[in-house]
């Protein structure tokens, strides 16, 4: 693990039923979220994924990439363009700090309408992170 590292890419596939699971997941019941007659009443053109979904699959971005060990410390996104169902996002990351075992990622998440997420996220590597899961998957 060392400043300048990169991580990713990782795609996800963005589905009616992951905007909407994640939403009721997260306890967020805005109807933008599940009813694409309300979204489109409010001027979206469907249904959008909600900043919680997208803080969990920012999480899961790390921490697939430093193992199952790894603990998030802070988490500090921004959304921009929204994701919707048939969109794909993907998501990339720096790594731009590092103290011992805990690095500081900067992570990018876009898709076809521009950058869906930006922001940072500072985690703690057991071991200084230089290890590999049982397996080698990282």
């Amino acid at each position: 693990m060392r400043a300048g590292d990169e991580l990713g890419p990782l795609e996800v596939p963005v589905t009616r039923t992951l905007i909407v699971a994640g939403a009721v997941a997260s306890r967020d019941f805005q109807d933008v979220h599940h009813d694409p007659e309300a979204a489109r009443a409010k001027g979206s053109p469907d249904v959008f994924m909600n900043i919680l979904t997208t803080n969990g699959l920012v999480g899961r971005f790390i921490t697939d990439h430093f193992g199952p060990t790894a603990v998030l410390r802070r988490v500090a996104i921004r959304l921009g363009a929204p994701n919707y169902p048939g969109d794909t996002m993907v998501l990339r990351g720096t790594v731009e700090e590092v103290d011992g075992r805990t690095a500081v990622v900067r992570v990018l998440g876009e898709n076809g309408h521009g950058r869906h997420v930006t922001g940072t996220v500072t985690v703690t590597v057991p071991g200084g992170g230089d290890e590999r899961p049982a397996g080698g998957v990282v």
